[in-house]
C-alpha cells in the first residue's frame, strides 16, 4: 500500500504527516525522539484496514515545534487535537507507542468524543525517584559544536540506549535485553535527532514530566488497550497502572509482534466513521513521479509559475537555497525526496525528466555544479559501526567553505568566506542535507557534463 506525505498548517505551525490506506481513520502517534517515519512498516500492514494518519509531533521530524518555552503534556495533547481539526477528522481510532501513547491518553482525557478506541504500547508510571534521575541527566542540551563534537556524543548515546536504561546508567543491573550494534538502526534515530535538534528536549521532557493521566473508575470513556512486550522497559509499569475505567485493559505480551497483533485486533473492533477528505497545504507537499529509473515522491515547495523551477546543487536541498524562490524541488536522492529506483544516473537528461514531470517544461534556475572530482567531492557516507561517517560529513561541509575543491587544502585553493558561514547552526543544516544526499556524486557528474547545470 502506498504511503503518501503531506503538510498542513495548524495555526501558525506547519505539520508534516504520512497517510496510507482507505476506510476508518486511525491516528498514529510516534514515540520520542522519533518521527512518523518509524511507522512506515506498520502503516503498510494496517492500511489494509484503516486510513492510517501519522503526524510528526511538534518539534520532531518535519513538524514545527511549539512556540512554548517548556511545553507540558497537555500542550502536546492540544497540538494533536488541533491537528485533527486542521485535517478535518472529527473522530478517529488511535495508536501510540510509549510517549506517543501518553500524548494520546491525555488527548482522550481532554476530548474523549474524538476517539473511538485507543491501543498503546506501554504506559509509563514513573516513581518520584525515577523522575528525579531523568530530570538530572536524561535530556542534556543538544546543540551543534564548531568541529562536530556533538556528533560523537550523539552516536554513542543513541547506540547505548539499547544497551542500558536509562542510557547513562551503565551499571550491569541496568542492561537491556534488546542490545544491538546495527549501524542502520542507529542511523535512523540519529537522523531524526538531527532534525529535532535541541527541540527534542521539549517533547521528550513533557512526556517524562507527565503524571498518571488515567481517568477515574466510572468515567465514561472510549475503550483502551495497553500492552507491553518482554524486554520493553515499560512492561514492569503494567503493574503500576492501578484501577482503570470500564473497557480499559492492560496486559503483558511476549513479543513486539504480539503487541502489534493485539493492538490491531482491538482497534478493528472499534472503528471510527470513515472520512471523505483529509486536508493538506497547497504550497508544499510531495508528488509521485514515475519516469525511467525513478518511481517515488518528490518534495516541492512554492507555486509553479513563469519564473521556472529552482534547483539546489549536489549534496544540498531546497531548504538551503538563497532567498525564497517561487517554486523549488528536492531532486531525487536529496532533501526529503525519495531516491532513484536503481543506480542514480550520471546524465543530466534523466534528472531533467524528473524536473519536467513535476514542473513542466519550464526554465531551470540551478545552483552551479561544484568543481572537482565527484568521487572525491562526495565520498561514501554510509553508516558505520562507530559513527565516523557523521564527523566525516561535518568536516566536509566545513572545509568546502574554505577551499575549492574542499579536498585540496592549500593556499592555491583557498577561497574568500564570511565567518558567518561557519556558525554551527548553519553547518548543521548543510550537514543534514549532505547525509541525505544519496545521489550527490551522480548529480555532480551529470551537472558537470552539462557545463554547470
Amino acid at each position: 500500500m502506498e504511503i503518501t506525505r503531506h503538510f498542513v498548517d495548524v495555526g501558525s505551525r506547519r505539520v508534516h504527516y504520512r497517510r496510507a490506506g482507505k476506510g476508518p481513520p486511525l491516528l498514529m502517534a510516534h514515540q520520542s525522539p522519533r518521527s512518523s517515519a518509524e511507522y512506515e512498516p506498520l502503516m503498510r500492514e494496517w492500511s489494509k484496514h484503516f486510513t492510517c494518519i501519522a503526524p510528526d509531533t511538534p518539534g520532531f521530524g518535519q513538524s514545527d515545534p511549539l512556540a512554548i518555552e517548556e511545553p507540558t503534556i497537555d500542550d502536546f495533547a492540544d497540538a494533536m487535537l488541533a491537528f485533527l481539526d486542521a485535517i478535518g477528522v472529527r473522530r478517529t481510532g488511535a495508536y501510540g507507542f510509549h510517549s506517543g501513547g501518553i500524548i494520546l491518553v491525555t488527548a482522550l482525557r481532554k476530548q474523549s468524543q474524538r476517539f473511538s478506541a485507543l491501543a498503546i504500547g506501554g504506559y509509563a508510571i514513573w516513581t518520584p525517584e525515577e523522575m528525579a534521575v531523568f530530570g538530572q541527566s536524561y535530556l542534556p542540551p543538544f546543540r551543534p559544536s564548531a568541529y562536530g563534537e556533538h556528533l560523537t556524543w550523539l552516536w554513542n548515546r543513541i547506540l547505548e540506549q539499547t544497551w542500558f536504561f536509562p542510557w547513562f546508567d551503565v551499571r550491569p543491573s541496568m542492561r537491556l535485553r534488546m542490545a544491538h550494534d546495527d549501524p542502520a538502526r542507529v542511523d535512523a534515530v540519529i537522523r531524526e535527532m538531527l532534525d529535532s535538534g535541541d527541540a527534542y528536549r521539549a517533547g521528550y521532557g513533557a512526556v517524562l514530566r507527565a503524571e498518571r493521566d488515567i481517568p477515574p473508575v466510572g468515567t465514561s470513556v472510549p475503550p483502551l488497550l495497553i500492552t507491553a512486550y518482554d524486554g520493553d522497559p515499560l512492561q514492569a509499569h503494567i503493574d503500576r497502572l492501578g484501577e482503570m475505567p470500564s473497557g480499559w485493559e492492560a496486559r503483558k505480551v511476549s513479543t513486539p509482534a504480539a503487541h502489534q497483533a493485539s493492538s490491531l485486533e482491538f482497534l478493528m473492533q472499534h472503528p471510527a466513521p470513515a472520512v471523505e477528505r483529509i486536508a493538506e497545504a497547497r504550497d508544499e507537499g510531495f508528488r509521485r513521479v514515475t519516469v525511467d529509473g525513478f518511481d517515488g515522491l518528490i518534495h516541492w515547495r512554492g507555486t509553479p509559475g513563469g519564473e521556472g523551477v529552482a534547483l539546489h546543487g549536489p549534496g544540498r536541498a531546497l531548504e538551503l537555497l538563497n532567498g525564497q524562490p517561487s517554486f523549488a524541488i528536492d531532486l531525487p536522492g536529496h532533501g526529503l525526496s525519495d531516491g532513484w529506483s536503481g543506480p542514480a544516473p550520471t546524465k543530466w537528461q534523466a534528472w531533467r525528466e524528473v524536473v519536467t514531470a513535476i514542473a513542466g517544461d519550464v526554465p531551470v534556475n540551478s545552483e552551479p555544479a561544484p568543481r572537482g572530482d565527484p568521487a572525491q567531492l562526495f565520498p561514501n557516507l554510509a553508516p558505520d559501526r562507530f559513527g565516523a561517517y557523521l564527523t566525516r560529513a561535518w568536516s566536509i561541509v566545513r572545509a568546502r567553505h574554505l577551499f575549492d575543491p574542499w579536498y585540496e587544502a592549500s593556499p592555491a585553493t583557498a577561497i574568500d568566506f564570511d565567518p558567518a558561514v561557519l556558525e554551527p547552526e548553519r553547518l548543521a543544516r548543510e550537514h543534514r542535507a549532505l547525509l541525505r544526499a544519496s545521489a550527490a556524486r551522480e548529480l555532480a557528474t551529470a551537472m558537470q557534463s552539462q557545463g554547470g547545470r
